[in-house]
């Protein structure tokens, strides 16, 4: 599906694309997706945040996550990409 999709970076190829980015399939890469524990002896989870915490944000510990902390934040806040299901862009059938 070269139309629909591109594996290599150059900005040029990617228009109207989506990229594969194979390269973040390696084991020092940290990419993973959101809600997602990490794996690590002491678990933390992938968490959508706000603006007004980045901003807000004087150390990383401010934004690291555990499983009962994300609970309580949807509680909170609601899932921060819900929005992103309802912008989905309806790919062309082939």
């Amino acid at each position: 599906m070269p139309d629909l999709v591109v594996f290599k970076m150059a900005k040029n190829l990617r228009t109207g694309r989506v990229l594969i980015d194979w390269s973040q399939n390696h084991v020092a890469k940290t990419t993973i997706a959101p809600y997602s524990l990490r794996g690590r002896a002491t678990p933390t989870v992938s968490t959508p945040i706000t603006w007004d915490e980045v901003r807000a944000c004087r150390t990383p510990a401010e934004l690291t996550f555990t499983a009962d902390d994300v609970l309580h934040r949807v509680d909170e806040h609601g899932d921060l990409l819900a929005e992103l299901d309802a912008t989905r862009v309806a790919l062309p059938s082939r």
